[in-house]
């Protein structure tokens, strides 16, 4: 054998048993020795992650958490759920505290790469925007000139808000707060004209208020909010787990997969169901969990489609449309590369 050929496929086996011991020892091997997921939340948005009165968890973000359980564990609820606040959540993500943020937290180049951290994928697209009371009786964002804005600190928001006013040459006053309760509450009693955040997030808190009739969310989007789950650097095998559970959850919507036909899937000859649900190929084993593990997210927790119509679609409070939140197919932006 030629000694460089022989070099080079020790150095390969090298290659792949350090990989392997990598993910033997990495975050997934220590997930599964614990026994649970954490998972860190946001201390309680209407339709992404909220709390009962007895202390069960829902929500889009909540049912991520919950994929991740049922694909490692075949259980969902082997997940211990942190509430963040949006101050709080990069510290408690990169000193090990969670395992994983899934809070509606928005991706940008300086959170990607300053902190730290990987986003591992857009399970909302979103966009900023504002709520008023109906008896001021503004229609546009842009009629807000002098106007005082209750926000909420170090987020995202803050930074639009500001970008937002200063390009339209409006002077504004802010009025920001710790929380997203304080600053709703705020809102309410009248501190300020407008509250804003999130597009998805005003149709969340205007239901907290006391007549939620009474307040209109403007038109205007202001912003760019991707939002999904993020994880810590360094762990590749931990970040293909998180985001190969959402791209699971996609496809099976895209395929016609749901918890009511999971099983008569099992039977399928499509090949793309076959691979989705285990029943051809060893792409489970890749990311060092059992060959079913898609079928268990859907068995579990179902499709992309079926957890955004329950938690924040027509089959909730929020009613929130589709909308860019659709598939590709459907003339939306959520897409999913290919199990194969």
């Amino acid at each position: 054998m030629n000694k460089y050929f022989g070099a080079a496929l020790v150095g390969a086996a090298m290659t792949v048993c350090i990989g392997g011991a990598q993910a033997q020892t990495g975050l997934l091997a220590q997930i599964k020795s614990r026994g649970q997921v954490t998972c860190g939340v946001g201390p309680g948005l209407a339709g992404f992650g909220i709390p009962d009165a007895q202390g069960n968890w829902t929500g889009l973000d909540v049912d991520l958490c919950r994929a991740i359980s049922a694909a490692i564990f075949n259980d969902p609820l082997k997940v211990k759920f942190v509430p963040l606040s949006s101050k709080d959540r990069f510290t408690a993500l990169q000193s090990g505290e969670v395992d994983l943020l899934s809070r509606n937290t928005t991706w940008t180049m300086s959170r990607d790469t300053a902190l730290g951290l990987n986003f591992a994928g857009v399970n909302y697209y979103d966009g900023q925007g504002f709520m008023v009371r109906k008896k001021l009786g503004i229609d546009s964002a842009l009629k807000l000139a002098g106007a005082s804005v209750c926000t909420q600190q170090g987020t995202t928001t803050e930074l639009n808000l500001a970008d937002f006013f200063r390009a339209n040459k409006m002077k504004y006053e802010v009025v920001a707060f710790a929380t997203s309760d304080e600053t709703i509450k705020a809102y309410e009693s009248g501190r300020c004209d407008a509250f804003t955040t999130d597009s998805s997030g005003l149709y969340a808190e205007r239901l907290k208020l006391s007549v939620p009739e009474d307040h209109i969310v403007l038109p205007e989007i202001i912003s760019k909010e991707p939002l999904g789950p993020v994880v810590r650097h360094g762990d590749d095998n931990w970040l293909d787990v998180v985001k190969w559970t959402y791209f699971a959850m996609l496809n099976a919507e895209e395929l016609g997969i749901s918890k009511a036909n999971v099983d008569e899937m099992l039977k399928s000859e499509n090949p793309d169901i076959k691979r989705l649900v285990g029943t051809e190929g060893k792409f489970g084993e890749a990311i060092g969990l059992p060959n079913d593990w898609a079928y268990r997210i859907v068995k579990h927790v179902g499709n992309y489609g079926e957890s955004f119509e329950k938690n924040v679609g027509q089959g909730s409070l929020l009613k929130i449309a589709r909308g860019q939140n659709a598939l590709w197919t459907k003339g939306g932006l959520q897409y999913a590369p290919p199990i194969r």
